[in-house]
């Protein structure tokens, strides 16, 4: 997630390059709607599991069948977000000075820090306050103000020692909740462990190796096109069974063996790479048709490779791989032409908070939650049911992105 992504150029701007005819090192707006977008998506469909009588085409697909619903299709977008963003964030870096081993460096932090964020909500998952002794609903927001203690973007104007105290006291509090952990179903209580990686963990691994081939491709074309090759290809592999659980390569974390998540990321950094050929010349024919075929050629692939493994987001097929890779191309491609060269970008300033400030807005909803547990608040069965329920569940996404900026303006914007 890219949380350093704050770019507002003017509206009707059509393309990223200044008066000398050099790219901007500010980033594409399009880029921060599609994310807003796509955060927004994803704060109502993980909103779904509060509604009943609902379309079965906006939920998860269960794990076995054949197809994606409408839920199956945000996480992806979102891998592929991270990709499409990431030229852009290491150029940037590297024009402010910053060489290849520091880039390195601050891609293996990112990595690190979205990891702990994924183990420690994912243990709050199967979290048993019995055995902990601590309500349930203090786990996710005692970690998520964590999160934002260590990780917010204190002001330059912000009293230095105040700042180290603030951070201090995440980590200590992080420290002290994996200690008192306990989890599980009485009879099998379970300590902090990584169970798996979480969301945001999975987003974290997928990162770290798209963030390094980005760094040492140096914006070569070919390098990231192979980059994005092998992933792709190794989804294939991986899902044909040729690489055994107990291989040498086993210690590498599923996310990056599976190939497909990476497959997912390196898209996106692919994408960025032709983006900005034709941004660069001011060719948005040449890009739109590219980016059509582009999708095209994906979703032919995912016609070819289903038979053979399945349409699914659990089973991490290729043809999901391939399916939500064009999907996200399509609607970046139409999102571009709307904001950036028709210049409606204030189209979109309701949900722009949930694109300049992402990580924030998406812990929002983990301590609107705790909060209706804490007073065992339970909306009517109206507002809980059918069309009325879905409305609830779009106006909770958009609530939480006015929260978040809110929170924006009062200072707090998560950086890692």
């Amino acid at each position: 997630m890219d949380e350093q992504t704050n770019f507002s150029p003017s509206p009707g701007r059509k393309n990223p390059i200044n008066k000398s005819g050099e790219e901007s090192t500010q980033r594409i707006t399009s880029i921060d709607i599609l994310r807003a977008l796509t955060m927004v998506l994803m704060i109502f469909v993980n909103d779904l599991w509060s509604l009943k009588d609902i379309p079965e085409w906006l939920e998860h697909v269960k794990k076995g069948a054949d197809g994606i619903g409408l839920a199956d299709v945000v996480f992806p977008a979102f891998l592929f977000i991270v990709g499409l963003s990431l030229p852009y964030a290491i150029n940037n870096r590297r024009k402010k000075g910053d060489s290849d081993w520091q880039l390195v460096l601050h891609v293996i932090f990112r990595t690190v820090a979205l990891l702990v964020m994924g183990v420690f909500l994912v243990n709050g998952e199967t979290y048993n306050a019995t055995a902990t002794g601590m309500a349930e609903y203090l786990w996710n927001p005692l970690i998520c103000l964590s999160f934002i203690l260590i990780w917010n973007s204190y002001s330059s104007s912000s009293n230095r020692n105040l700042v180290i105290i603030a951070r201090v006291t995440g980590i200590l509090i992080l420290l002290t909740m994996s200690i008192i952990y306990r989890g599980g179903e009485d009879g099998d209580i379970r300590y902090f462990a990584p169970q798996w990686w979480g969301i945001l963990g999975l987003i974290g691994w997928a990162y770290l190796v798209s963030g390094l081939i980005t760094v040492f491709s140096k914006n070569n074309f070919y390098a990231i096109l192979a980059g994005w090759a092998f992933f792709c290809i190794l989804s294939m592999v991986s899902k044909a069974g040729f690489i055994p659980r107990d291989s040498f390569i086993s210690f590498i974390p599923d996310a990056i063996r599976g190939g497909t998540l990476a497959g997912l990321t390196m898209g996106g950094v692919l994408t960025a790479s032709i983006f900005r050929y034709f941004v660069n010349r001011k060719d948005n024919r040449g890009l739109t048709i590219t980016f059509l075929l582009f999708s095209a050629v994906l979703i032919g692939l995912s016609v070819i490779t289903r038979p053979y493994w399945g349409l699914a987001k659990l089973g991490a097929t290729p043809a999901w791989l391939f399916l939500c890779s064009a999907f996200t191309i399509l609607a970046f491609t139409v999102i571009y032409w709307v904001a950036d060269v028709m210049g409606k970008a204030r189209w979109f300033d309701l949900v722009r908070p949930a694109g300049t400030s992402t990580l924030l807005c998406y812990l929002i909803p983990y301590f609107a939650y705790a909060a209706l547990q804490a007073v065992n608040f339970h909306l009517p069965e109206l507002l809980l049911t059918g069309i009325i329920g879905l409305l609830k569940s779009i106006l909770f996404a958009l609530l939480c992105v006015v929260i978040t900026g809110f929170l924006i303006r009062k200072g707090i914007r998560l950086k890692i």
